[in-house]
């Protein structure tokens, strides 16, 4: 597809991402700021918890609390507006009732990132949470962009080919989010294929797998792309494979930092990600 028109100013458009804290930059709220700048967006952020992680894996998890939660979303929503918001680990059942509660009422595009569980295995979401996550975000949820685990986990069935990643899709979307976009990068085979289920239909998004351990925040990365492409007035299907070329080229050009799965390159110029 043509690159997004680079002479736009969009530093007006707010994109509004709440979610965890990564100090190591690869994942969570500060792979989404970055994400957010180099779209030319203007960036806002909640922190829902504070991680001690790197490329190594996570370590320790410290959410804060909902009160703290909702007064950083009020002053983020009353204020600047925003009218994209992209959301990833929230952490505990506390926190998803916050934010639940802070967008009663407000009508904004949500882009749900349904975090569960670091690669380490360290629990990002009490179950508690994925209850209300099923229950009281998704019928919020303009697109939910789980991974094959989260997916499975929504759907209550296994996932192990696209026709599976399609069924599960129609079950999430049964709980009431208006799209589902499965990213199908663990399946077996050359090509990292993706599932985008909603009121249309089902499509498939294909791309050859890149050997590289620079994959750190992809799920971070690729939400907070499309939810700046539907800031920017695109529709669904072209924001997604935006998206997909720009992480796609973040992995490629990733600076090659830390001793495992390292961070991609987050800025790179959305005008020359896109292809």
């Amino acid at each position: 597809m043509n690159a997004p028109d680079t002479t736009s100013n969009f530093l007006s458009v707010p994109v509004f991402a709440i979610g965890g804290l990564d100090p190591s930059g690869g994942a969570g709220i500060i792979a989404d700021l970055k994400t957010i700048c180099a779209y030319g967006c203007y960036g806002a952020a909640a922190v829902t918890a504070i991680t001690e992680q790197n490329s190594l894996g996570v370590s320790s998890v410290d959410c804060v609390g909902s009160d703290r939660l909702s007064a950083q979303m009020r002053a983020v929503l009353d204020d600047l507006k925003p009218s994209t918001i992209k959301i990833g680990m929230m952490g505990n059942a506390g926190n998803v009732a916050a934010i639940c509660d802070g967008l009663e009422g407000r009508g904004i595009t949500l882009v749900v990132d349904p975090v569960f569980a670091s690669s380490s295995g360290h629990t990002l979401l009490d179950e508690g949470g994925v209850g209300l996550l099923k229950t009281r975000l998704l019928p919020k949820t303009s697109l939910l962009t789980p991974n094959l685990s989260e997916a499975a986990h929504l759907a209550d069935m296994p996932i192990h080919n696209p026709d599976d990643m399609l069924a599960a899709g129609e079950r999430i979307r049964a709980l009431g989010a208006k799209a589902v976009l499965i990213t199908g990068g663990h399946l077996e085979g050359a090509q990292v294929i993706d599932v985008l289920i909603d009121e249309s239909g089902a499509r498939q998004f294909r791309g050859d797998k890149i050997s590289s351990l620079h994959t750190h925040g992809t799920g971070c990365t690729l939400a907070s792309a499309i939810a700046c492409n539907l800031a920017q007035g695109r529709p669904l299907d072209d924001s997604v494979v935006n998206a997909r070329d720009f992480v796609r080229r973040a992995i490629l050009t990733a600076p090659g930092l830390g001793a495992g799965h390292g961070p991609l390159n987050h800025l790179l110029p959305v005008d020359k990600a896109d292809g």
